[in-house]
């Protein structure tokens, strides 16, 4: 004899529909959130690296001032950047958050200079392959290396 309460059980799922999430679903699911993710991984990487152009545009405006104040006071400009003033610029030689290093050439006369922006190793902007070293001079020329062009990276 069967159980009555065995037999009353399963009695009433024929006309149910089994809820949940089938297999199908979830791969349909995961394929889109991939999909997405594919897209939009890249897209914030590129943000990232162009908002990161900035800070080595920052450093070299700032360091262009300084050398204009040290310039004023001793008729000539100076390539030490991490010396207190008056023998130095009183700046670091790697940008605020480190994806920077900042360095100065002087001209022969110490009329003149060009200060450079470039890439550190583990800063993450080597991945910038359209505007890689950021450049100033006494006369506020800017420049950059790479395809993009000084125009659109001093942007």
């Amino acid at each position: 004899m069967i159980n009555p309460v065995l037999k009353n059980r399963g009695a009433g799922r024929k006309g149910r529909r089994t809820r949940g999430v089938t297999l199908m679903e979830l791969l349909v699911v995961i394929a889109i959130i991939g999909i997405i993710a594919a897209v939009a991984v890249p897209t914030y990487r590129k943000y990232l690296v162009r908002s990161g152009r900035a800070e080595a545009k920052i450093a070299l405006l700032q360091l262009q001032t300084a050398e204009e104040k040290f310039y004023m006071q001793n008729n000539t400009f100076t390539a030490n950047l991490t010396d207190a003033q008056p023998a130095g610029l009183g700046l670091t030689a790697v940008t605020e958050s480190g994806k920077y290093n900042v360095a100065v050439v002087l001209g022969a006369d110490g009329q003149t200079y060009v200060a450079t922006a470039s890439p550190r190793a583990r800063g993450g902007q080597t991945d910038d392959l359209e505007c890689v070293n950021f450049t100033i001079n006494q006369r506020g020329t800017r420049g950059v290396s790479g395809p993009k062009g000084a125009q659109a990276c001093w942007r």
